[in-house]
């Protein structure tokens, strides 16, 4: 059992991704080929802004939108406690700090009052510039981007979504990396759209956002490719890979995405009776499903349950055994609040395997699997 049948995709999509890798073989086309204008054109009229720029990956996303701001030494970006590392990392990359804030327990994303808690904290303290919130879309859930915007309004922040999980995610009808002043997303293999390698994306509708972000990720460049203008990076998603996402974004509007919520819904259904607290999906909100997470009681019970269905064969995963806050590379950070509900997920969030080609028999499988653990 695949925890993300990969395999089962490429077998399906096998014909359409082959010939679309020896296209851009046949052309030695490998950087800047004509596949990577037309996937960021289509990307930006999926999430619906006016501008898409790729990258490498969805860390360098991250941190070119906040080279395009300016974020550096002093300035504070508040994260939520419950994410993958490099939503923090990036800010104190930069010189920045880190500032972090807790998660509400149902949703996993972030809680907009602990999130203003932190901006008053900071402000009282008058040491850090409150510059930037960043807002995560986990597990393919869309934040309540609605009330962190909310906050970043009222006290003049910037504002990024990181949806590396979320993307197709929505809430009310707008699409995951449309909210804020600028959004990202991943195409790691595992997310919800993912190509063979790394890649990633900047999304904004600001001109100047965009100019800058291009620019970046391309050593800085300004009118040409050897006139550097500012000091950049060098992050550019290659041609094989856009190619292979224009494949699976077909797949992935035409059937996919409908197809995963529909995995989702068989496990509500399969674990209804179960000791196990499931995921939610607000009203108004619309899950891509990167992970089906479920909570149990405490950490002991997790790793037991984890433990045998490992024994049983289903792969299960821990997203995110430890806080950020808690991490040794923030070891220096100040902790300006409490984020009880994060250090409690920490002990009792589990993912089960989750893709768009899940069965009915595999979630069966999973269910029996996971109903003898209990036991």
């Amino acid at each position: 059992m695949q925890f993300r049948d990969l395999k089962k995709q490429y077998e399906v999509l096998k014909p359409r991704i082959d010939a679309a890798m020896l296209e851009v073989a046949a052309s030695s086309q490998y950087i800047g080929g004509p596949q990577i204008k037309t996937l960021e054109d289509r990307l930006a009229e999926y999430v619906g802004v006016k501008h898409c720029i790729t990258c490498a990956n969805g860390t360098d996303a991250l941190q070119l939108a906040l080279m395009a701001w300016g974020i550096g030494p002093g300035d504070a970006v508040f994260v939520p406690d419950f994410t993958f590392f490099s939503t923090g990392e990036v800010v104190s990359a930069l010189g920045g700090t880190p500032v972090f804030y807790d998660v509400c327990a149902d949703t996993f994303n972030a809680d907009a009052a602990s999130l203003e808690e932190a901006v008053k904290a900071v402000l009282a303290e008058g040491k850090l510039r409150p510059r930037a919130v960043a807002d995560v879309d986990l597990f393919g859930l869309c934040a309540d981007h609605e009330a962190v915007e909310a906050v970043a309004k009222k006290y003049g922040l910037k504002m990024l979504e990181d949806a590396a999980q979320g993307f197709g995610g929505s809430l009310h009808g707008k699409r995951n990396g449309a909210f804020g002043d600028a959004g990202i997303t991943s195409f790691f293999p595992a997310k919800p759209v993912g190509c063979y390698g790394d890649g990633g994306a900047v999304f904004t509708d600001s001109d100047e956002t965009a100019a800058l972000v291009s620019s970046l990720c391309v050593h800085g460049k300004g009118s040409g490719k050897y006139d550097n203008v500012r000091i950049g990076m060098n992050s550019r998603l290659d041609t094989i890979q856009a190619a292979i996402l224009l494949v699976k974004l077909d797949a992935f509007e035409e059937y996919e995405l409908t197809d995963v919520n529909k995995a989702a819904g068989m496990y509500d259904q399969a674990l209804a009776d179960l000791p196990v607290i499931l995921p939610t999906v607000p009203e108004g909100w619309y899950s891509s499903w990167a992970q089906y997470t479920i909570r149990l009681q405490d950490s002991r019970q997790r790793d037991a349950v984890q433990a045998s269905l490992k024994a049983d064969g289903v792969p299960a995963m821990v997203y995110y055994p430890k806080a950020m806050h808690a991490q040794l590379a923030f070891a220096g950070n100040k902790v300006y609040v409490p984020c009880p509900v994060t250090d409690k997920l920490c002990q009792t969030v589990l993912s089960l395997p989750m893709h768009p080609y899940l069965d009915q028999e595999t979630v069966d499988t999973v269910a029996a699997a996971l109903r003898k653990a209990l036991a």
